[in-house]
């Protein structure tokens, strides 16, 4: 019967134990000062900006063409945009339109003093100006107003050929911005 008793009075006090805990937790004054808290503490979700870019960029490294004949397309693709530069090269695959050279080159129909037609170094710009036509549409410009600021080639490491000659090898970079008129 002992045993019985401090069971019971073991369960009396536990039983007292979770109504005074819920007294304490159950406060109608303290729970409505506590919910402004809340929703105060908790940080606005601000809607992410997302920059701007103010330029677009393409690479080719290491191509197989002339440094040569990249300096005079890339002089001739400057300042114009990327769609009318991807036309006129393929002009210039389809002998059509002339890239102007300069040096002891022959004379070309029309306003042109001296030009060629440098079809393999044309076939190798075309892909690079479609990259650089879904690098502006990626970086959220407008293809209309986005023009070619900037156009150039560079010599790339060049092997060694057997003889002792050389490979032919270019580095070339486009970037493109809007035009602000």
């Amino acid at each position: 019967m002992a045993e019985d008793k401090t069971a019971s009075e073991g369960k009396e006090k536990m039983e007292e134990r979770k109504i005074e805990s819920q007294k304490t937790e159950i406060k109608p004054e303290s729970t409505k000062a506590e919910a402004p808290k809340i929703e105060k503490a908790e940080p606005k979700k601000e809607e992410k900006k997302v920059a701007k870019k103010e330029e677009a960029i393409a690479k080719g490294n290491n191509l197989h063409v002339s440094m040569k004949q990249c300096m005079y397309i890339c002089r001739f693709i400057k300042g114009k945009t990327i769609d009318q530069s991807i036309r006129e090269l393929e002009g210039v695959l389809k002998l059509k339109t002339i890239i102007p050279f300069s040096g002891e080159i022959p004379h070309r129909k029309g306003k042109i003093m001296s030009g060629r037609y440098p079809i393999n170094a044309s076939k190798l710009f075309i892909p690079l100006l479609k990259t650089l036509r879904g690098n502006v549409l990626a970086n959220q410009m407008d293809l209309d107003k986005t023009r070619i600021f900037f156009a150039s080639s560079s010599f790339a490491s060049r092997p060694s050929k057997r003889g002792g000659g050389r490979f032919k090898r270019a580095n070339i970079i486009l970037k493109a911005k809007e035009a602000i008129k």
